[in-house]
């Protein structure tokens, strides 16, 4: 059993998969925990179990993210609950059809909680995080954030929206005391699978990481300082050479006069009135 405290994780979908395994890492790394996620009946066995091998304390706060109550509820904790160090945006769903064969309806559901959900939490979080000058914010991104042609394209959007997001605030937030990692998974054998329509067996094994070293390996991207930590890339050399390029490219996006390479005459469109 752990006795320092590293303060408190709030952890949303925390009662499977990647959010149940940050749950037991995190509380044997120090932390208490709120366990937020749909099914009660499972957050409650986590908790338990939790709480009976690492001594910490553990809430749960069973909430559908995607009602607009629940949510609130969720949001109202990180606002006041001055004990809390640590968000892990884990909750999310995904799709593998192409968008021909997928419903719209349910892509809009994927938004609102892959995008909307995870904004309205980060949210409720950093200002408190900015105000005490510490804080920590884990936004759970997918690696079709880099490669939207691999699965569903909404799917993709929505990570790409994640890392953007999570990348915007690194800048924003630095010299406040509060840390952004994003985390892109791989394949990951989890439940996601069987809930998007591609059950996990169906996957070459040799892209499928276990969940259990998916999120060790993005707790040691975090100890490393990693604003971007993606557990299969071999190399983080490749991510900073991705992103060097990325922010050289990005001072030569905007500029009064169109590319040469379009043969445009500049000031050719402009009207002249008589």
């Amino acid at each position: 059993m752990t006795a320092t405290t590293q303060g408190t994780a709030l952890i949303t979908g925390a009662s499977s998969g990647i959010g149940a395994v940050y749950a037991d890492r995190l509380a044997r790394r120090g932390y208490d925990l709120v366990l937020v996620a749909r099914n009660g009946e499972r957050l409650r066995a986590l908790a338990d179990r939790l709480v009976t091998q690492t001594g910490r304390k553990v809430e749960t706060l069973a909430a559908d993210l995607t009602d607009a109550k629940d949510l609130a509820r969720v949001e109202a904790v990180l606002r006041t609950n001055a004990g809390i160090t640590l968000l892990v945006n884990n909750a999310g769903v995904g799709a593998t059809a192409p968008l021909l064969a997928s419903d719209i309806d349910k892509m809009e559901d994927m938004i609102a909680l892959n995008v909307n959900v995870l904004t309205r939490l980060t949210y409720a979080a950093v200002p408190a995080f900015v105000a005490r000058g510490a804080g920590t914010l884990v936004n759970i991104a997918s690696i079709v954030a880099v490669s939207p042609e691999t699965l569903n394209g909404v799917y993709g959007a929505s990570k790409a929206f994640v890392l953007a997001l999570s990348q915007s605030l690194q800048h924003e937030l630095a010299g406040k005391g509060v840390r952004v990692q994003a985390v892109l998974p791989g394949a990951t054998a989890t439940e996601f699978w069987g809930i998007a329509g591609l059950p996990v067996q169906h996957l070459p094994s040799e892209i499928v990481m276990t969940a259990e070293d998916m999120v060790d390996a993005a707790l040691a991207g975090l100890d490393l300082g990693e604003q971007v930590t993606i557990p299969s890339l071999p190399s983080q050399d490749e991510w900073n050479a991705f992103e060097a390029a990325r922010r050289a490219m990005s001072g030569r996006l905007s500029s009064t006069r169109p590319a040469a390479r379009y043969g445009v005459s500049v000031g050719a469109g402009v009207a002249v009135s008589g």
